[in-house]
């Protein structure tokens, strides 16, 4: 059985942010960096190729570390050091960037190299991003968590705004390996601030300092995969998820080839809707970030929910001659996610126990993305003979259709009123409905 989880800290105890603080930074100093090289590889694919599978296949191979990796990493990353394993997953991410700018130097580039690249990237950071969630439970007050969701999110916006007209900047004056070179730089800054100023606690497990084998990581597998499909409301959610984003996810990867066959446009274009889409997310996080969003985090998650679906399906009927609009609706679609996953970050956060989250939360996410793998197998041959502008349609039709499941199915919508595993708290069960 595992130990009771290290002691929080208190709001009132000012240290947690300024210990929280340099890991924060210097985590939004490297995506930063990530977001450009992503950005860089998907215009040159798309560039290079014009092709919807090419683009489709980049971001399959991106997602196959997640889904059939994570629950192991998560597993692991629960037994060990949670600051060594982020570390080291930095370093991991920046020594595959370098040996991406070798192959552009020598001119030997393949479009197997950026998928090698990309499936890299991914799989190193199927062990970070659950370390650093994992570990963000343990150094932030629980009743932080929705604030911190909220600029968690805005910072995820404004890596969108910059980050385009940035990598497009750096693209037009210079050749790629410019770009790459940033994603370098700012990895190493990551790992600095980390090394030298933060302190990350671990969580107390009884058998924490057991050797880590294959049968042990197994176990924990199976606990975690067992955990979410016992909780009934938890289960349903991740279900309406993985078919959501098996369609969403698609559409959103072929963007650029949608700019640039349906608009009619080029890189300006793309980078200009993809910053708008990051303005939306600054605006919705701050938004959360002052507001914390209502008492009961499912009627927020909703809102975002439905409001996406909506907003998707405009972008799909809209004409060739509409980009001006497009651009004002992925703003407004930036707004909806940011509504839509902050909250939801910040109710697992609190339902489940730090000392499981790292197995928990990588189970959760595989579960959740498993099915985007088949939307990108599909998503290249329809967008090739329907056009881009279907996926959309599908897409938000799809979200519209499980956002109102989730509001009429009981046990999802009262996931703020149940314990960790799904049974609902006394006084919530004693009054028969749930509390507002």
């Amino acid at each position: 059985m595992d130990q009771p989880s290290a002691e929080k800290p208190k709001t009132t105890d000012r240290k947690w942010l300024r210990n929280y603080l340099p890991m924060w930074i210097g985590q939004a100093v490297s995506l930063l960096g990530s977001s450009l090289v992503q950005f860089a590889l998907v215009w040159y694919l798309t560039d290079q190729t014009g092709s919807a599978t090419v683009l489709a296949m980049a971001t399959l191979v991106a997602l196959l570390p997640q889904v059939f990796l994570g629950p192991f990493s998560g597993a692991v990353v629960d037994r060990l050091n949670r600051k060594t394993v982020m570390i080291v997953s930095d370093l991991l991410v920046a020594v595959t960037t370098v040996g991406l700018m070798a192959s552009f130097m020598l001119g030997s580039i393949q479009v197997w190299h950026i998928y090698l690249a990309m499936f890299l990237r991914s799989l190193f950071g199927t062990f970070q991003m659950p370390a650093m969630s994992a570990s963000t439970t343990l150094m932030v007050p629980p009743e932080q968590y929705s604030r911190l969701g909220g600029v968690n999110q805005a910072l995820y916006g404004v890596l969108n705004i910059i980050s385009p007209p940035l990598g497009a900047a750096l693209l037009a004056a210079f050749e790629i390996n410019a770009v790459l070179m940033v994603d370098i730089v700012t990895a190493t800054l990551a790992i600095g601030l980390l090394a030298f100023l933060v302190k990350v606690p671990q969580p107390k497990r009884a058998d924490a300092n057991q050797a880590i084998t294959p049968k042990q990581v197994i176990a924990d597998v199976r606990y975690g995969l067992k955990y979410a499909y016992t909780w009934k409301g938890l289960f349903a959610l991740l279900l309406m998820a993985a078919l959501v984003n098996m369609v969403l996810s698609p559409a959103f990867t072929l963007l650029p080839l949608h700019v640039k066959l349906h608009f009619g446009k080029g890189l300006e274009e793309v980078a200009l809707l993809e910053s708008a889409f990051g303005i939306g997310v600054v605006i919705g996080g701050v938004l959360l970030g002052i507001w914390g969003g209502f008492k009961r985090k499912m009627a927020t998650i909703l809102i975002g929910w439905l409001g996406m679906g909506g907003l998707a399906v405009v972008i799909g009927v809209l004409p060739s001659g509409g980009l001006m609009i497009a651009v004002g609706i992925m703003g407004l679609l930036g707004l909806m996610d940011a509504i839509t996953n902050g909250p939801l970050g910040a109710l697992m956060q609190a339902k489940v126990p730090p000392e499981m989250q790292g197995r928990v939360f990588t189970v959760m996410n595989s579960l959740a993305t498993g099915a985007m793998p088949l939307g990108m197998l599909m998503a290249g041959p329809l967008a090739n003979a329907l056009g881009t502008s279907a996926w959309f349609v599908i897409a938000g039709v799809t979200l519209l259709i499980t956002g109102v499941i989730a509001y009429v199915m009981k046990d999802v919508y009262t996931l703020d009123d149940q314990l960790p595993g799904g049974a609902l708290q006394p006084a919530v069960a004693e009054a028969g409905e749930p509390a507002e």
